[in-house]
């Protein structure tokens, strides 16, 4: 990461508790998380279903971070309006998912909020590199999408230093298994935001704010 990135903690709520979400979106957000992602599935692009735009909603209410929704939904142009409708501040969409990326990414555009492109492990660098001029932030899965807990894939840090070098001023995201050891491998790799989950919602502490400091002064150490 360089000094033109300040690094971005975006806490997952889908490690959160189903049951307390409002209250565990208020945690991170009084813990210092910088952004709060919200990973929507659908049971079709991924073998997993999280939630849907109502729960966005109850986010929104619930807290003044960004909303960072990353729709890993097969057809993210049928859906990407209600989520915004809903209160997303940003939307990342799936290269992979069955859509026209161009004119989903502008129809987030039009609506003046973030569009995100998201790749899974499979995808290679370079299949995004064509879209750099029409997004706000690029998301690296660093695990195989749908499941939380996943092992971090440490064969993705090249794919990160690559995009960092197509894209010297670009949010890169990443997402999956990211713990203070992981996140300090992607920074140095050039991601500028560290998705985590388990590593913040289940620290050892249980204290969000102590598992989001960690993180934060690990990476950048």
């Amino acid at each position: 990461m360089t000094a033109r990135h300040k690094l971005i903690i975006a806490p997952s709520i889908l490690a959160g508790d189903f049951g307390n979400f409002a209250r565990d979106a208020k945690r991170a957000e009084e813990g210092g998380g910088d952004w709060l992602h919200c990973d929507v599935m659908d049971g079709h692009f991924v073998a997993n279903i999280t939630f849907g735009p109502d729960t966005v909603a109850a986010f929104r209410k619930a807290t003044k971070l960004p909303l960072d929704v990353h729709l890993m939904i097969e057809r993210p142009d049928v859906y990407a309006e209600r989520f915004i409708d809903a209160g997303a501040d940003h939307l990342i969409v799936h290269l992979e998912a069955r859509h026209d990326v161009v004119r989903t990414l502008a129809l987030i555009r039009r609506r003046k909020k973030r569009a995100g492109l998201a790749i899974n492990p499979d995808t290679p660098a370079e299949k995004a590199l064509s879209f750099l001029g029409q997004i706000d932030e690029l998301l690296v899965m660093t695990v195989h999408p749908g499941f939380g807990g996943q092992a971090f894939l440490a064969e993705m840090l090249p794919k990160i230093r690559a995009l960092r070098s197509a894209a010297k001023d670009l949010p890169i995201i990443v997402d999956g298994g990211i713990n203070p050891e992981t996140g300090r491998q992607c920074v140095e790799a050039g991601a500028s935001v560290l998705v985590a989950g388990n590593s913040l919602f289940r620290h050892k502490t249980l204290d969000l704010g102590d598992a989001i400091t960690e993180l934060r002064k690990h990476a950048t150490d």
